[in-house]
């Protein structure tokens, strides 16, 4: 007899991802210069991203049962957000657990949260910092993340309240990251698969009381948001956010190609962007390449919102002699003599 439906639902969802990784494995192993058998590059190390909660052992399990099919190594990371009393605690069974599942190595890393964009933000920036700090430590090919089709809803939904535009409709992508770092093998499954998958396995999981927490937006969205929609709209919500996450992707993607294309045919000789040739594109090329251009300029991403681009846009589209505007990271843009000059100030 097989595996329960969510366990093969799981394994077959990391399957396709660590298929996807040897293949680019011997792509690049293809490209190297040609080198006796013996000093061919060793099999790639995926790590898996585990907080101990069900999606993240879900996935752990998975790619322990995996891994070895494909001659993949696979080791594991948590991080230690120092947030809750005996977090130290929780992370040294986490890593317990995960070398019992066979995975090897398997770190424990502790990370001091700041305040910046707050806590939620601040979390998720220093956990990313951790990832990649571990991931390059060992020199892994990918970190797996858990995030569900739950997630997903939850993310195009804070994009929609935040007014941010189609990209942040999109949600997270399946792979992002340097280099194709992280990848989410699990966005098309729930997040009840995943919980019943570590129930009929009996993994132990850890409910983090964050999640719980109203303090917390995702929290409140998770628990009262996303349950009222479904109570009004019926059920479906959760596969229709996700789905439009995809086609949001899709779209967002093509229209930060068609920018970066249009943004060589705006710049005049010394670099800077003409006003006139600007005002000719269509406003969505014509914002993705202000955007560009501030973050360029040293404002970060992550603080610069649709509000702050359309403030800049203005300067193109409805010229009256305003002054500077002022942007996050201390970025200055100002209309001179039919150019737009965006620099810090």
């Amino acid at each position: 007899m097989g595996p329960h439906p969510a366990v093969a639902a799981i394994r077959l969802a990391v399957r396709r991802v660590l298929h996807d990784l040897l293949t680019e494995h011997h792509r690049t192993a293809a490209a190297l210069p040609h080198a006796p058998s013996h000093e061919l590059p060793p099999p790639p190390l995926v790590l898996v991203a585990c907080s101990g909660g069900a999606d993240s052992m879900a996935l752990a399990s998975a790619l322990a049962f995996e891994s070895p099919k494909l001659g993949i190594r696979a080791g594991g990371v948590t991080v230690d957000h120092g947030l809750q009393p005996g977090s130290d605690l929780r992370a040294a069974e986490v890593v317990l657990r995960l070398r019992e599942l066979g995975l090897d190595p398997v770190d424990s890393v502790a990370v001091t949260v700041g305040r910046a964009g707050g806590p939620e933000a601040a979390a998720r920036d220093a956990r990313y910092a951790a990832l990649d700090t571990a991931a390059e430590r060992h020199g892994a090919a990918a970190v797996l993340l858990g995030h569900t089709r739950d997630d997903q809803a939850e993310t195009v939904l804070l994009g929609l309240a935040r007014g941010s535009g189609i990209r942040s409709l999109s949600g997270m992508a399946a792979v992002s990251g340097a280099d194709g770092r992280y990848r989410r093998p699990f966005l098309e499954l729930d997040r009840q698969t995943a919980r019943k998958a570590c129930m009929v396995q009996s993994l132990p999981v850890w409910d983090d009381p964050h999640n719980a927490d109203p303090a917390y937006t995702r929290s409140r969205l998770r628990h009262e948001g996303l349950p009222a929609l479904e109570k009004a709209l019926g059920k479906g919500v959760v596969e229709a956010l996700a789905r439009t996450a995809r086609l949001s992707r899709d779209d967002a993607d093509a229209l930060d190609s068609w920018a970066a294309q249009a943004e060589t045919t705006v710049r005049d000789a010394a670099g800077l962007l003409e006003c006139a040739k600007l005002y000719a594109l269509p406003p969505a090329v014509r914002r993705r390449i202000l955007r560009r251009a501030a973050v360029a300029a040293g404002a970060p991403a992550g603080s610069l919102f649709a509000r702050h681009i359309e403030e800049v846009d203005r300067l193109i589209t409805g010229w009256r002699g305003q002054g500077a505007i002022n942007l996050p990271g201390k970025v200055v843009a100002r209309r001179q003599g039919g150019r737009l000059v965006i620099r810090q100030g």
